[in-house]
């Protein structure tokens, strides 16, 4: 595994960024040149979970964002393993799907068709020796699937708090100030995920944390006049093809043209392309949790994400890099 390397030696060029005041050049990972013991300024970037290929370029990404602040920042994030925990204590948590598969509203019999398309699809999405083209279709069917047996238990709709507030779902440590922060503000958040938009805004309800400044584009039940579920609304979002969903957003996009700056957080590569319908980036910070077969996967996310997150169940580093922004 590779080991984290980013405080063996201070960058060589150091960004000298100019933030609240103009006049007080300012390291964004270290006083200037070091501080007092020769500690950085950003302690949770020493945490070993914490993975980059080039730090240098990750350093001159964040001083754009700071250079830039709280008006031209937004935030592009998926939901599931990404804002949600994948696992506490070794014991995998659940996803927004997960949570219907595994409630009292369904049947046993359709629980186990449940699982065994987990157990056949999952390993086809996390496999890191096939193309996403090739898993595409692979995906489709999984959510189709899945999709057409919930329909088929008709699901009612004012059932759903009860059975988000019965699972074992579990948003990351440091939720609340991510959120919270944003808010204070007036960042926008546009979360997109390929789980059930309904089970997530539930979620995040509950949490306290659904703000104003948050747009949720996700899969979204279609209930009739009695709220029993009869179907799905709209495209179909899975994990693969998100770079068309972020196309069909380009008009919330286009309203935040100003908002150039972007940190993009995900747990897959499918999530790399949530910010193709941005019209005009200056800085983009991409920000990957890997949460699952780290050995095998670990350089292609090193390849991919800025800034790489090994089982880690915080969201410690992104609050730290707000905390500079903001």
């Amino acid at each position: 595994m590779l080991s984290n390397q980013f405080w063996s030696t201070p960058p060589p060029l150091p960004c000298f960024c100019s933030y609240k005041n103009p006049t007080q050049p300012h390291n964004l990972f270290f006083t200037p040149v070091f501080g007092r013991d020769n500690k950085p300024e950003m302690p949770q970037f020493e945490k070993p979970t914490v993975h980059m290929r080039d730090p240098e370029r990750v350093e001159q990404i964040i001083c754009g964002l700071i250079k830039g602040g709280a008006s031209k920042l937004q935030i592009i994030t998926d939901f599931d393993m990404t804002i949600s925990k994948f696992a506490i204590n070794g014991k995998r948590c659940p996803t927004c799907h997960n949570i219907i598969d595994n409630c009292k509203l369904v049947t046993e019999e359709c629980r186990q068709k449940l699982l065994q398309l987990k157990h056949k699809y999952y390993p086809i999405e996390i496999d890191p020796h096939l193309t996403m083209e090739e898993k595409f279709p692979f995906m489709v069917e999984w959510y189709f699937k899945s999709h057409s047996l919930l329909v088929e238990q008709r699901l009612e709709k004012d059932k759903l708090p009860e059975v988000v507030r019965e699972s074992d779902v579990a948003l990351r440590e440091g939720y609340e100030q991510f959120f919270d922060c944003l808010h204070q503000h007036n960042v926008p958040v546009f979360i997109f995920s390929a789980g059930l938009g309904d089970v997530l805004e539930e979620i995040m309800r509950q949490s306290a944390v659904y703000h104003p400044n948050i747009k949720v584009v996700s899969n979204f039940m279609d209930f009739d006049d009695n709220g029993v579920l009869k179907g799905f609304k709209g495209e179909l979002i899975h994990v693969y093809n998100k770079h068309d969903g972020a196309l069909r957003n380009t008009e919330y996009f286009k309203q935040l043209r100003d908002n150039s700056n972007i940190i993009l957080l995900g747990d897959s590569m499918g999530d790399l392309s949530m910010a193709d319908g941005v019209p005009n980036v200056e800085n983009l910070l991409k920000i990957g949790f890997l949460n699952d077969k780290v050995e095998e996967r670990l350089d292609k996310y090193l390849d991919s994400y800025d800034i790489v997150l090994v089982k880690d169940e915080t969201l410690e580093v992104p609050n730290a890099i707000l905390q500079k922004v903001l």
